[in-house]
């Protein structure tokens, strides 16, 4: 659910940036007031390479000729917090944008809304918690997941059909572009509700405290060892990254199929003023565009070292960050 600078406007693409920068300095300011447990700071890094390596995973939605990736919005809210969890997300999506051309740079602040704030802050809130502390069952991690990543999702898909309504875009009429979106995104929710529940009952196996710490808004203990987590989701992260990632859906993401859907293509092109200054900047950036090397042709070996350089680029950022904002505190 990448959307790309030509689907706004300069104006709608401005205030949208305005908005989750200053979301993601509440979040920083709230960390730094209540204290990050800093035995969270290397989860951080951690959870944000394997989300960035998840979401190169597209997988096919049956029926559809479309497919879709997690957004991992809750995933992240659950383990870390809400706050952190958009920090994390943040970085996710600018690596991605930056350095992989995935997303556009007018677009970062809408793409940070649509899939973190939308998530982490509202749906983990509204939803995922409160049937968290009715009991970290497996029963109730799966639900609880599935509702609130389906809801997040349908919150986020129709940010965008709003956003693409108000920027002026002729060619996705309102009406048409959410009758599209809607559905496909809830077919993507569900199967990432169910993903996100295997991950969490996973960690909740390995390390219960860290789902309760979370859901019920206490601290670990001090002397709590995260090795029997952290160890495996680094495996899984080179394995998804790096080997996983080449069998992604060639299928069109939700976004990318509603657009083809109404105009006949997968792309709507803008020239001219801020398109061409931000893709420039994109292009100056990108080293690995679409995640092929420069001038490549996206073949397995290309897709397999984005995975892992990538992965490895969102843990040192979202560390750091988790690094920087505990000095902060301190």
């Amino acid at each position: 659910m990448h959307m790309a600078d030509a689907l706004l406007s300069p104006a709608v693409g401005g205030a949208m940036t305005a908005v989750s920068v200053a979301t993601i300095a509440y979040a920083v300011k709230r960390i730094s007031k209540d204290g990050l447990d800093e035995k969270k700071i290397p989860m951080m890094g951690v959870m944000g390479a394997f989300v960035f390596a998840a979401q190169m995973i597209n997988f096919t939605i049956p029926g559809t000729g479309s497919s879709g990736h997690i957004g991992g919005g809750v995933l992240l809210a659950a383990l870390l917090g809400p706050f952190p969890a958009l920090i994390v997300l943040a970085s996710v999506l600018l690596v991605q944008c930056l350095f992989f051309a995935d997303g556009g740079l007018l677009a970062y602040g809408c793409n940070v809304f649509n899939m973190g704030v939308c998530a982490c802050l509202l749906s983990y809130k509204i939803f995922y918690q409160p049937i968290a502390k009715m009991g970290l069952t497996r029963r109730n991690v799966l639900l609880a997941s599935i509702v609130s990543v389906v809801l997040g999702l349908q919150a986020g898909s129709f940010g965008v059909v709003l956003e693409t309504y108000l920027s002026g875009v002729a060619e996705l009429p309102f009406k048409s572009f959410l009758v599209l979106m809607q559905p496909i995104h809830l077919a993507i929710g569900l199967i990432e509700g169910v993903i996100t529940a295997s991950v969490l009952n996973f960690i909740q196996s390995a390390r219960p405290e860290l789902l309760s710490s979370v859901a019920f808004e206490t601290k670990l203990a001090p002397h709590l060892s995260m090795k029997k987590v952290i160890a495996p989701l680094l495996v899984l992260t080179a394995l998804v990254g790096g080997g996983l990632s080449i069998f992604a859906s060639a299928y069109p993401d939700g976004l990318e199929w509603s657009i083809e859907g109404i105009t006949g293509s997968a792309d709507i092109e803008r020239a001219g003023g801020v398109y061409e200054t931000m893709g420039g900047v994109i292009e100056r950036t990108a080293f690995m565009p679409d995640y092929a090397f420069a001038g490549g042709e996206g073949a397995p070996i290309e897709t397999a070292t984005a995975g892992i350089v990538g992965s490895v680029i969102t843990l040192a950022i979202a560390g750091g960050v988790g690094f920087a904002v505990a000095k902060i505190k301190k």
